[in-house]
């Protein structure tokens, strides 16, 4: 949606959690030698100030990043997503925080590559400046990004990760997501697919977990994490989740020491907690 700006809830408890597995995904992929991509459909402004009057109007990092900022019992994967943040942030202060671009180009080598789509006029002026005095490997293309997925993939080396996190804000991002991943995997079908998405009251959010199990993919895992009880008026979001279709092997292990810490640290009452299921076909 043209309106939304990914400013206002910038290093939130969404953001943490799809971070975090962005970050362990693509050290994963660092594991080998052979290069990679990394595709965003929706890649946003690429850095925030979380001192901004766009977070500072809201303050979801304070109850997010802010958490885990000066904890010194993180699980691995959490600290090497805070060590991330921290990059951005040499004086020791939270006031940057990196964007899924951001976060893929301090881990991607030389050779990886990475694809950027957004579609947001003031974001994509912004990505582009981010990313202006970067190397070539970086492409920054001002358009939907579910049509950037088709002009992109396969990649030639065959080795990539793909995000997929819309605002949600528009009812049918339900229905083109999972038409995107199932289309995607006919292109590229070893690739690792990530697609975030919000929890939320409406009945579409509450159906999509279950119609992105039901995508035919090798194999896949599904985590989501709850941080209140739901509104009882239906306001506001209450957790988010990740569905990932060809995860790298022991993401779920990893995830098992995780997702408690997470429920721990970032849940706000009784309501809170996390799923966490994978399959193998």
């Amino acid at each position: 949606m043209l309106s939304y700006r990914h400013a206002f809830h910038a290093g939130n408890h969404a953001d943490v959690l799809k971070h975090c597995l962005l970050v362990a995904m693509l050290r994963h992929m660092n594991k080998k030698d052979k290069p990679w991509w990394y595709v965003d459909s929706h890649a946003g402004a690429g850095i925030y100030d979380l001192y901004s009057d766009y977070a500072r109007k809201t303050g979801e990092f304070e109850s997010g990043i802010n958490r885990l900022w000066t904890r010194d019992d993180l699980p691995e994967p959490l600290a090497d997503y805070v060590a991330q943040v921290r990059k951005l942030n040499n004086d020791g202060k939270l006031r940057l925080y990196p964007g899924s671009p951001w976060l893929a180009r301090q881990i991607m080598r030389r050779d990886d590559q990475l694809r950027l789509f957004e579609l947001h006029s003031t974001d994509v002026q912004m990505l582009r400046s981010t990313f202006s005095e970067h190397s070539h490997h970086i492409k920054v293309e001002a358009m939907d990004g579910f049509d950037g997925l088709k002009s992109v993939l396969p990649p030639q080396p065959r080795r990539g990760v793909v995000l997929i996190d819309p605002s949600y804000e528009i009812k049918d991002d339900y229905k083109r997501v999972p038409r995107a991943v199932k289309e995607s995997l006919t292109r590229f079908a070893t690739g690792t697919y990530a697609v975030w998405y919000p929890k939320l009251q409406r009945e579409e959010s509450r159906e999509f977990p279950d119609r992105l199990k039901r995508i035919p993919a090798s194999s896949w895992l599904h985590v989501s994490l709850t941080i209140r009880s739901p509104d009882p008026e239906g306001f506001g979001m209450h957790g988010s989740g990740l569905y990932i279709a060809n995860p790298p092997w022991q993401l779920a292990d990893q995830l098992t020491t995780v997702m408690p810490y997470l429920v721990n640290v970032l849940g706000e009452d009784a309501g809170a907690g996390y799923q966490l299921e994978h399959q193998e076909s």
